[in-house]
């Protein structure tokens, strides 16, 4: 008999990197996927997954809920049997999370207690939390954290997440729901919402405005990243469920977490010219970066200037990033000039103001 097809249910994939793994399940399975979203200001809508070429109405099901309250019983039978759930949705912008903490706390810690309680309730095969690298804060100059690593939260962003990482680590113990932690570098992709800072970029350089970029107090060396296309971040977490079965185990700290970094660590000047390369080349020569390094460590407490994690793990199990930063960046520069796709970067023109 054929295996049966999987159902995944996904939070937040109307967001930025929720669309781009349901793209990647899309076109790599054939498996049926449920999407839980409340639809605020990062989702756009609907837009990102009517956007996405690889849509399936027939294999995608989209639910409208706020998760920081419970999943109602009437909800739960709607939705059905769930093999696998893939808890993406949370508030993700650091400086909301600087000027206003309170909430933006209480959503990502509400929001995966709702998945929990729900997964304890369904009994799914797998509960995989999504994460970051900001649970570790600054990483000196030689340190990659590994899988495991204890955590030092250095903004109400990262807290929460590390937060949400403890709060799986006690249900996982308490109550056995199979999890497993995934934690990401800097994402970058097509259909990023514009005040993050690649689009960002962009946008600086056809305005010929000056970008800000993050640097030590010396303003001699901008902060350092181990960027990675969304796309990259889809095939490691199919690769991730497809071919292991670690969970959180409650002595060994590094079980059932997987670190998924990009290639090779740059600067965000590094990043920087790469966009300016890229625009040069879709838009003209006229187009230039002007940029000043600018100190926000100590403008803004919670800024951090390096993360790093290893990707030593998941290299041993096979998983590489398919296509280089480079590849990433020109595709998505690329992409987001197109004017069919000029709305992402909330414009209307390559232009300034559409003249």
């Amino acid at each position: 008999m054929a295996d049966k097809k999987k159902r995944i249910l996904i939070t937040g994939a109307a967001g930025f990197i929720g669309s781009h793994i349901c793209d990647g399940i899309l076109k790599s399975t054939d498996w049926d996927i449920v999407v839980v979203d409340r639809l605020d200001y990062a989702s756009n809508g609907f837009n990102r997954l009517r956007d996405s070429k690889a849509f399936d109405d027939k294999r995608v099901t989209i639910y409208t809920w706020d998760l920081c309250l419970p999943i109602s019983e009437n909800l739960a039978k709607e939705i059905g049997h769930i093999d696998y759930v893939l808890h993406m949705a949370a508030s993700t912008h650091v400086d909301d999370s600087i000027a206003n903490p309170v909430p933006f706390i209480r959503n990502n810690i509400d929001n995966t207690l709702t998945m929990l309680e729900y997964s304890r309730a369904i009994k799914p095969e797998r509960f995989v939390l999504f994460s970051t690298d900001e649970v570790y804060s600054t990483a000196p100059d030689g340190v990659d954290y590994k899988e495991g690593d204890r955590f030092n939260p250095g903004n109400p962003y990262s807290a929460s997440k590390a937060a949400a990482e403890c709060i799986c680590m006690a249900y996982a113990n308490t109550y056995k729901v199979p999890i497993t932690i995934l934690n990401t570098m800097n994402v970058l992709g097509e259909r990023q919402h514009p005040q993050k800072y690649l689009p960002k970029i962009i946008n600086h350089i056809l305005d010929g405005k000056m970008l800000e970029i993050h640097s030590n107090p010396e303003k001699t060396k901008a902060g350092r990243r181990y960027y990675i296309h969304a796309r990259n971040v889809a095939d490691a977490v199919m690769f991730i469920l497809n071919n292991t079965t670690e969970t959180l185990h409650p002595i060994d700290a590094s079980k059932g977490k997987f670190n998924i970094v990009g290639e090779k660590e740059m600067d965000n000047l590094e990043l920087a010219r790469l966009v300016e390369k890229a625009v040069k080349k879709y838009a003209g020569d006229q187009y230039s970066l002007r940029y000043e390094l600018v100190d926000y460590q100590s403008q803004r407490p919670g800024h951090d200037f390096r993360y790093s994690l290893s990707g030593e793990k998941l290299r041993k199990l096979g998983w590489v990033p398919p296509k280089t930063i480079e590849e990433g960046v020109d595709k998505i520069v690329g992409w987001s000039l197109n004017k069919e796709n000029i709305r992402w970067l909330g414009r209307t023109d390559i232009k300034p103001n559409g003249k």
